[in-house]
């Protein structure tokens, strides 16, 4: 005569228990599965940002680029015009859209706090508005805003340079990119390729 079991005999409790070692085995590879893509992701960003290929045109800094100088002093030297690296303040500057009328009331040599943005990593678009018209100068504002807001303002900030001989440059730590006709395309390249490419990648 065949035996059966009984609701909540022996035979039920141990396929319970089977079933929640299925659970909690699989529940543990999830999470183990989970973590080595988490891993593997940072690994790929890491060795990523590591090979990547730069943009724009390579400088060769100075051998003081890592040296902080005495805030108000003057900053550099720089071995480009705007800078891309060199002898900065030990300080950094807001990431954001500055106009001309933001310039009269940031202190003396604004370029000493900037180049410590470029060794955090910052990708700065310098422009000039003097050989524009209003119009002109108008329409590259929005169009560098627009290239800024496509990475959500982070690590990007845009300057007044009267200095430029062409209407924007931009500069990465060690990189620049001139631009006779701005173009938007080869700008958000510039920052995909240069962004966080500098000595302190990690800083704000």
């Amino acid at each position: 005569m065949m035996s059966t079991s009984k609701p909540g005999g022996k035979s039920s409790r141990r396929e319970q228990m089977r079933t929640r070692q299925r659970r909690q085995k699989l529940i543990s590879t999830l999470i183990w599965g989970g973590l080595v893509i988490a891993i593997l992701t940072v690994v790929g960003v890491l060795v990523w940002q590591a090979v990547r290929p730069a943009a724009g045109e390579a400088v060769t800094l100075p051998a003081n680029s890592d040296q902080h100088v005495a805030i108000g002093t003057p900053p550099g030297p720089y071995n480009t015009d705007p800078p891309t690296g060199g002898a900065h303040y030990a300080e950094t500057l807001p990431a954001k859209f500055y106009e001309e009328a933001d310039v009269a009331s940031l202190p003396d040599y604004p370029q000493g706090y900037l180049v410590h943005n470029l060794e955090h990593g910052h990708v700065i678009f310098w422009y000039n508005c003097e050989t524009l018209d209003d119009t002109d100068c108008g329409n590259l504002k929005e169009q560098i805003r627009g290239v800024m807001e496509d990475f959500d303002g982070f690590k990007v900030e845009a300057f007044p340079w009267e200095a430029l001989d062409v209407p924007v440059a931009m500069t990465s730590w060690d990189r620049i990119q001139r631009f006779e006709s701005f173009d938007p395309a080869l700008a958000r390249a510039f920052v995909r390729a240069n962004r966080n490419r500098a000595p302190e990648p990690n800083a704000p």
